[in-house]
């Protein structure tokens, strides 16, 4: 094992017996930890208040001061990053419950089994890491307002962070729901990268994007010669994912069929390959996503009940971008940094006029959609800010009603009303007319036509 240099290698044991003591030290410092020894709880108060370790594996049963006693006084001391593990030859249930109670992660028996004992320090390690990795992303969010690749920090997503907090150290399944484009995958991405799982790998398939002939075989894999084409032995999308997360994306598109071949695996944590004669055992979190109302799936018999419940354990429901258009600038300045470095612009922003369209216009495709205009933005724009006639087509600004600005009122004549309207819509594209008139749905020379007949070419 190489040397440990992160926080989460910093130990100190706690031992009176002395020939027990020097054991665990030499033993932790082969695995290549920092060690420290204290002789009793007295003397270990004394040790962590100078030299603040990242664990504590401490005896039970000691003069002065006991295991539990020390407990209670580093939790006074310390705040929650040190983790105490108790040790005792002497255990009782009772003692151990008390220990876990008052804070302690885990709770050995002695003699010590040492490979026991290193898969205990091995999950210690990753949920150090994983909570270093939360306080980052906390303060990327209060600097930056972004949350690993997830970008807003409008009440909406500041709640959907706390969840992603919550679930990610578990190995609970998660349900993702929302609208095409508001970030599903990135929800499920973050999970994993803020999980012990992080180190293995992170699956994703798209259960719409694969015939329902091929689905199962992609899942769970098939043996050479099971069907028709399957030359060779094949893994599966579980079995890819063992040990890490796998991602199931539109879950409601999958056949009654499969989804309840996937409920048996998730409850039984076996699986068979189609073909296969003998159960696999797998470890796999599964992270499932959709873009309708899960519950409305289940009434309408696309997404089993019982699988629904099974996945359901934290749910996530991602909102619709018009419902977060504080977030707007945050998103807008975020993906005209990323294309200007990667198309090597020196776009810096957005105009007003841009800023008010964003806002007004309802972003059908999300985020996505949000992203994809901003690319193209970048590209075509000719100063350093986006301008109105550097967007493409935004669907249904166009047929928005009419406001009072427009001068549309009672009374008005066709021709009156189709004036002010060309007129409004020059006006909102900078007196780009290949732009007003894809606004207007009619084409350039009709465009023209009209304004030269209404005498508007001055006013253009």
């Amino acid at each position: 094992m190489s040397s440990r240099t992160d926080t989460a290698g910093h130990l100190l044991v706690v031992e009176d017996d002395p020939a027990q003591r020097l054991g665990l030290q030499q033993l932790l410092r082969s695995w290549g930890y920092t060690v420290q020894v204290a002789v009793d709880g007295a003397d270990a108060l004394q040790k962590a208040a100078a030299d603040r370790p990242s664990i504590v594996l401490s005896d039970l049963v000691m003069p002065n001061m006991d295991g539990l006693e020390l407990l209670r006084s580093l939790r006074q001391q310390q705040d929650d990053d040190v983790t105490v593990v108790l040790m005792t030859a002497q255990g009782t249930v009772e003692s151990a419950v008390e220990a876990i109670k008052l804070g302690a992660y885990d709770y050995v028996a002695k003699p010590i089994d040492p490979q026991r004992l290193r898969i205990l320090l091995d999950q210690i390690a990753e949920r150090h890491d994983t909570r270093r990795e939360v306080r980052v992303l906390r303060q990327q969010l209060r600097e930056h307002g972004t949350f690993g690749k997830m970008i807003g920090q409008s009440v909406e997503m500041r709640k959907i962070y706390q969840t992603i907090e919550q679930a990610a150290p578990t190995g609970a399944s998660v349900l993702v729901s929302g609208e095409s484009g508001t970030g599903k995958e990135l929800v499920a991405q973050t999970i994993h990268q803020l999980s012990p799982r992080a180190s293995y790998p992170y699956v994703p398939i798209n259960c719409a994007a694969i015939p329902d002939t091929l689905l199962e075989s992609e899942l769970f894999g098939h043996e050479k010669g099971s069907f028709t084409g399957a030359i060779a032995r094949r893994q599966g999308c579980f079995e890819l994912a063992n040990r890490g997360t796998l991602f199931l994306d539109e879950i409601a598109e999958m056949t009654p069929a499969t989804q309840a071949k996937l409920l048996r695996v998730l409850q039984e944590r076996t699986f068979r390959t189609i073909g296969g004669q003998r159960e696999q055992s797998v470890d796999v979190r599964v992270i499932a996503a959709t873009n309708v109302d899960p519950v409305e799936a289940v009434r309408r018999g696309k997404l089993r009940e019982d699988l629904f419940y099974r996945l359901n354990v934290f749910a996530i429901t991602l909102p619709p971008l018009r419902e977060r258009k504080d977030d707007l600038p945050l998103l807008t300045q975020a993906f005209i940094s990323e294309f200007s470095e990667r198309n090597r612009r020196t776009i810096t922003g957005v105009t007003a006029r841009v800023m008010h369209v964003f806002e007004r216009y309802d972003w059908p495709g999300n985020v996505r959609e949000l992203r994809n205009v901003i690319e193209r933005s970048t590209i075509v724009a000719q100063g350093h800010e986006i301008d109105v006639q550097d967007l493409p087509p935004l669907a249904g600004l166009a047929q928005a009603p009419a406001t009072p600005a427009a001068g549309l009122t009672p009374g008005l004549t066709v021709e009156e009303a189709e004036r002010k309207l060309i007129e409004v819509t020059l006006e909102h594209t900078g007196g780009n007319k290949t732009r007003a008139a894809e606004m207007l749905g009619i084409s350039l020379k009709t465009l023209h036509n009209k304004l030269n007949r209404l005498n508007l070419r001055q006013k253009a």
